[in-house]
């Protein structure tokens, strides 16, 4: 192991207000390095910019969707550490250079604001830095004097506010004693719903149960990309003991410390193998997921979402917690009945026995995953949502 720096051991031997005031002093100190280029606007009589958290990738999906309207062009655009940059982006800004290069955010604002028609504002960020404190409001409003439409898409976290969650959810991560970061999560999604009020422009939601937080959302599903489609991964349940992975982002909201003794009982009495695997690149986790017969999604948000649909792409298995709500929009949407099966945690134990007692009702499961995901998820539906009112080709003569 590489030991630390002196002056990341400086840094760690100081009080933590301290650390945090020279974080606010060397933050004001202006970028001198020249800006980089600005990014080349897409062609098209609409010009959608979606930005800047591209989570999961789904900036830069959600914007190849969009190219799929006629007259449409797109871009997506991210602030990351040079170890972030594990998606594809359009156009990806170093984060010293987004807070810090005035000369930077002023040529990305005349950038957006002069040569896009449209900018569709992901999880309540700001896009430009600190052109305008850091405040989405102010930029929505910029943009807008501009002649820019906004929209606003929320991804998960950033709304779901935990009292509303755990008020409807049994299983919720939110109960008290069980997720520690509940009351920041409360503040944040709380100011992220005010922001929203105060912009006041169309919302989506990238999972159907975010709308329980934005009644007058939309949902946009989610894109998977063509990779993830199973094409020759092994069949599942083919060996005497089937592989049963579990991949959370966030443990402590997945709901995996609940299910780790009824997974390792299985393990132990030789029914699956059971891997836990955490901190997975974006890279790695097809061959993962191709390599399982089973994978356990979450068990406590009550919903599903990219890491889900991937897995369901890839002709596996997917088990979870999704609750009928849920699942009834889905259905309504008009995709089909999603393939997840459903399990909260306490019943998980029983649901893998009855599965593995009947393969054939489980391989039935895995095989409708590419199907579900092809219908909902490969970018088709989310470009009709969005060309239904916010890409909407205003240009054209109303019917007589």
């Amino acid at each position: 192991m590489t030991p630390p720096s002196l002056a990341a051991r400086v840094r760690a031997a100081l009080p933590g207000g301290v650390v945090r005031g020279l974080d606010r002093a060397i933050s004001a100190v202006p970028d001198l390095r020249p800006p980089p280029a600005p990014m080349s606007p897409p062609d098209g009589a609409r010009r959608l910019l979606v930005a800047p958290a591209n989570f999961a990738g789904q900036g830069w999906a959600w914007a190849r969707a969009a190219e799929r309207l006629d007259g449409v062009g797109a871009r997506s655009m991210t602030y990351r550490g040079a170890a972030g940059f594990g998606f594809p982006s359009d156009y990806a800004v170093d984060t010293r250079t987004f807070l810090r290069s005035r000369a930077w955010q002023r040529t990305w604002f005349a950038t957006v604001s002069g040569r896009f028609t449209h900018v569709l504002v992901e999880a309540e960020l700001p896009i430009f830095g600190r052109l305008f404190r850091g405040d989405v409001v102010r930029e929505v409003a910029a943009l807008r004097e501009a002649g820019v439409e906004v929209a606003m898409v929320a991804h998960g976290s950033d709304i779901r506010l935990p009292s509303r969650h755990r008020a409807s959810e049994p299983d919720s991560p939110f109960a008290p004693g069980r997720y520690e970061g509940t009351d920041q999560l409360e503040r944040s999604a709380a100011r992220n719903l005010d922001v929203l009020a105060q912009v006041g422009a169309p919302v989506f939601v990238s999972t159907p149960d975010l709308l329980a937080d934005a009644p007058g959302a939309t949902w946009l599903p989610v894109v998977v990309g063509e990779g993830w489609l199973a094409r020759d991964a092994a069949p599942v349940l083919a060996g005497d003991r089937p592989l049963v992975v579990h991949i959370p982002s966030r443990a402590g909201l997945k709901g995996s410390a609940a299910i780790e003794p009824a997974m390792r009982r299985l393990h132990d009495e030789g029914l699956v193998r059971y891997e836990r695997h955490e901190g997975v690149a974006a890279d790695a986790m097809p061959e993962l997921y191709r390599r399982a017969d089973i994978v356990l999604d979450q068990f406590s948000l009550g919903s599903y979402g990219v890491a889900a649909c991937e897995a369901l792409a890839a002709g596996r298995i997917v088990i979870g917690h999704v609750r009928e709500d849920v699942r009834e929009h889905v259905l309504g949407a008009g995709g089909g009945a999603l393939p997840i099966v459903q399990s909260r945690a306490e019943d998980l134990d029983r649901v893998m026995r009855d599965l593995l007692a009947d393969p054939a009702r489980a391989r039935a499961a895995a095989a409708e995953g590419p199907r579900f995901v092809r219908a909902v998820h490969d970018g088709r539906r989310s470009a009709a949502v969005l060309g239904a009112s916010f890409l909407a080709d205003r240009s054209a003569a109303p019917p007589a």
